[in-house]
């Protein structure tokens, strides 16, 4: 009797080792992550948001201040601009999984978004500033999930955490660079709001053009295996260097729909939504801080200040990640946001407040990039941008439900509640992570 073949499992491990060059890659794990697609990504992220944040402090002072439009419609505007990008995100998602043009979807979002700011810089009235913001949250929505998916097929699994660390960590950098940079221009051109913003569409254009030199692992492996004829064409494995699950059959890869979607990915969504339902905007933060003493410019230093510790932080805790696994950095990251949040409800300084957004920052680089590479631990490669852009909707109308509820908390009960209403949750959703046993070892089971 013949025995049967020996697998990569049964082999020596020594010969398994000359085979995978993963194994033999004898780099550290950070450099290893680093691929000239993460790299690139990384650049891309961090002048869209230099651009975007350069914004962030200025719309609410141009809208009521050199437009004359009340309180309310900056709300609005900012409400149904968040909500649109929220919703394309999952149909980004569904057009990157079913067309394969990722890089397309990703550049047409970028120059969108930065097309968008000018129309900002030259409206009349706020009408026209709503049409502008609607167009950049569109191109938000639509490269999203097809960027995130490229991100996940460029670098290898036990890399995948520090990959998406690096990303968060250039896009935070942006967040930081965006806001001193806006405050520079305004000294420097007397204040003139317009120009500045103007002014902010440049570094969206760069970011957008840096989109050209990504390439998509994902469009050259189907070439690769539609170039493999007969019995012997299967999937590509996942040494190939592609973050998170293999894909399990040949099936899968045919047929790209939600019933594909693993048990465990749902799971995911469910232990998800309690946090994100508590997860308000950043804004009843800054809110908070001015209540408690800060001006206006203390409190966009203080935010810097903030995004640099996120953006310090993102690689390491993704490589941690990497290390320990995804579940206990992120469970760590909610047990973190609950206790600034009964921080906040308890601060009675201004020193409190700036320990508190510090602490804020590794809360984010323990949650953003993390969750994200959990997410995509769970499914198969081809539901990838599906899955990306269907947490980032749930993600998105989820935190819309939990502003609303955390300022009508505000005004009903008072300041604090909505901190106190913030950290309970965020307790019950890494209560949820810890004991859901489909979460202890992410796997992408069969599918029939």
């Amino acid at each position: 009797m013949t025995d049967a073949p020996e697998t990569d499992i049964e082999r020596p491990a020594r010969e398994v080792d000359a085979q995978d060059p993963v194994l033999c890659d004898a780099r550290p794990p950070w450099r290893r992550a680093l691929t000239p697609n993460v790299l690139r990504l990384g650049l891309v992220s961090f002048f869209a948001d230099v651009s975007s944040e350069m914004l962030y402090p200025l719309m609410p002072l141009f809208l009521t201040v050199t437009l004359g439009a009340p309180a309310s419609v900056v709300g609005v505007i900012e409400g149904a601009a968040e909500a649109i990008a929220s919703l394309l995100k999952t149909v980004s998602g569904r057009i990157a999984d079913k067309t394969g043009r990722r890089t397309e979807l990703v550049f047409g979002g970028y120059s969108l978004s930065a097309l968008a700011k000018p129309l900002i810089a030259l409206a009349p009235s706020w009408p026209l500033v709503l049409v502008a913001r609607l167009l950049d949250r569109t191109g938000k929505g639509f490269r999203g999930a097809p960027r995130d998916a490229i991100l996940a097929d460029s670098a290898d699994s036990a890399v995948c955490g520090a990959a998406f660390g690096w990303h968060r960590a250039m896009d935070t950098m942006g967040a930081v660079v965006g806001p001193l940079l806006a405050l520079g221009l305004l000294v420097l051109l007397g204040g003139d709001l317009r120009k500045v913003i103007l002014l902010a569409a440049i570094p969206g254009v760069i970011g957008a053009f840096l989109v050209l030199t990504v390439s998509d692992p994902g469009r050259r492996r189907k070439k690769a295996a539609n170039a493999i004829q007969g019995e012997d064409a299967r999937p590509m494995p996942n040494s190939l260097g592609a973050c998170g699950a293999e894909t399990p059959s040949q099936k899968v890869r045919e047929r790209v729909r939600w019933s594909a979607v693993p048990r465990s990915f749902k799971l995911y969504l469910s232990a998800w939504l309690p946090f994100v339902l508590v997860n308000s905007s950043d804004v009843f933060l800054i809110l908070r801080a001015k209540q408690l003493g800060f001006s206006t410019t203390a409190v966009v230093i203080v935010y810097t200040f903030y995004n640099l510790v996120y953006a310090l932080a993102s690689v390491p805790l993704g490589h941690l990640s990497d290390r320990l696994g995804r579940r206990p950095v992120l469970v760590g990251g909610m047990v973190v946001f609950a206790a600034v949040y009964a921080g906040f409800s308890l601060a009675t300084h201004t020193w409190h407040v700036v320990a508190l957004f510090a602490v804020y920052g590794l809360y984010m680089a323990a949650t953003d990039g993390v969750g994200k590479a959990f997410a995509v631990d769970l499914v198969p490669r081809e539901l990838r941008g599906t899955s990306i852009g269907l947490l980032g909707t749930l993600t998105g109308v989820a935190t819309l439900a939990a502003s609303s509820i955390a300022g009508i908390l505000w005004d009903a009960v008072g300041p604090r509640a909505p901190f106190v209403f913030g950290a309970v949750g965020a307790l019950v959703s890494a209560i949820l992570f810890a004991y859901i046993p489909g979460l202890r070892r992410p796997s992408v089971p069969e599918t029939a």
